[in-house]
């Protein structure tokens, strides 16, 4: 019997690597257009691009498993079930648990993976992402030009270039600074610059602007237009960077000890517990639909009986079963964001639609397991 679980472990565990596979290259694709701006808008490198998108990929996987687990059950099992593989191994003896528990097993696994994803591997990366975004967005000398369009990078300032080549070289830039008349030892005129070419770089640890074959036109104190030329000019780009270098958490990037116990001495802390408090509790159950869907798949093949047709239109009921409770879960889940007492609910939705597929399956009696029934016997000739 030992041997006959573990094929029929196998037999689940191979669709569904490929399925988890197939649905995360998927989802890696959609991450990869979504931070596509990154590159285009903010102008990171490539290697920034692949790193942010495969520091999404792990919740990803976590979100896309319990789908995986689904169609590759159903996949096997209806496979099995209509080459009567089942039939064979209920016709030798087997309880349906003994049947089932492979498919069990390979759930719970899969609920483990995902409660380490969630607990632990999610804050992780969605804290490198948080980071690495905060420094793209902060980065003005990336994203001080675009190519085409007026920009304004920073308060008082306004930015213009032509074009802008692949290694940073900037052509016909035009840049306006606002004068600021209430610091003191700031130039309270306008001055606007003009140069033929330009790149930015680094100079002393800070990001400058070199212009080069550029022009300055300012207003003195007078009145009288001032027109300087340069073959080279030096424009600082440290005054208008952001002072305020502290990245703030989301709730996804959170601890689970920092979601439920949160210091209400912070106010964004105070504003959002019960929201951390909904990450949280949906961090813990969301893994229970591994089980729920397995659960619910083993239903659809041997929650009836045997039918040499196939079992697609049970298949198909169960799979609108399923998307309803994953809809239903995702709802329960924007509702505790505002009510404390319903995060019982997410626990509730995914146990309910498991406890349904364990129904399913064993409210069938031991002699009407899903067997073929035998063909009557011909009675003996008088």
């Amino acid at each position: 019997m030992r041997l006959i679980e573990r094929y029929l472990f196998r037999q689940l565990l191979g669709p569904t690597l490929l399925a988890v596979a197939a649905l995360g290259a998927v989802a890696f694709l959609s991450q990869s257009l979504s931070n596509l701006d990154v590159i285009v808008d903010q102008r990171q490198s490539a290697l920034i691009f692949i790193k942010l998108t495969l520091l999404a990929t792990p919740q990803l996987l976590n979100m896309i498993m319990p789908i995986a687990v689904f169609v590759a059950a159903l996949a096997v099992l209806n496979r099995m079930q209509t080459d009567q593989e089942l039939v064979v191994v209920f016709a030798g003896g087997m309880s349906r648990w003994r049947v089932v528990s492979p498919a069990i097993r390979l759930a719970l696994g899969a609920v483990l993976v995902g409660l380490l994803m969630n607990l632990w591997i999610q804050p992780l990366t969605y804290r490198a992402i948080r980071t690495i975004t905060y420094e793209a967005r902060s980065d003005l000398a990336s994203t001080l030009v675009r190519a085409g369009e007026f920009s304004q990078p920073s308060a008082g300032l306004t930015v213009y270039a032509k074009s802008v080549d692949h290694d940073g070289l900037i052509h016909d830039l035009f840049i306006h600074e606002e004068g600021d008349a209430k610091t003191p030892g700031a130039d309270p005129n306008p001055t606007t610059y003009n140069a033929h070419e330009g790149r930015i770089v680094q100079k002393g640890g800070q990001p400058v602007l070199v212009m080069r074959q550029a022009s300055r036109q300012s207003l003195s104190n007078a009145g009288v237009l001032e027109y300087l030329s340069f073959d080279e000019y030096t424009f600082p780009l440290a005054p208008f960077l952001k002072a305020d270098g502290k990245i703030r958490y989301k709730q996804s990037d959170r601890f689970m000890h920092e979601l439920f116990s949160p210091d209400l001495r912070q106010e964004w802390e105070q504003k959002n517990r019960l929201k951390m408090l909904a990450e949280g509790h949906a961090r813990l159950s969301t893994p229970l639909y591994n089980l729920t869907f397995m659960a619910m798949a083993l239903a659809a093949v041997l929650g009836g009986p045997f039918s040499r047709l196939g079992y697609g239109g049970r298949i198909a009921m169960v799979g609108g079963a399923a998307a309803l409770v994953r809809i239903v879960g995702f709802g329960v889940q924007a509702a505790c964001d505002d009510d404390a007492w319903l995060n019982v609910l997410q626990y509730a939705v995914p146990l309910v639609g498991t406890a349904w597929g364990f129904w399913a399956i064993f409210r069938r009696r031991a002699g009407t397991s899903g067997l073929p029934r035998p063909a009557p016997a011909l009675s003996a000739a008088t």
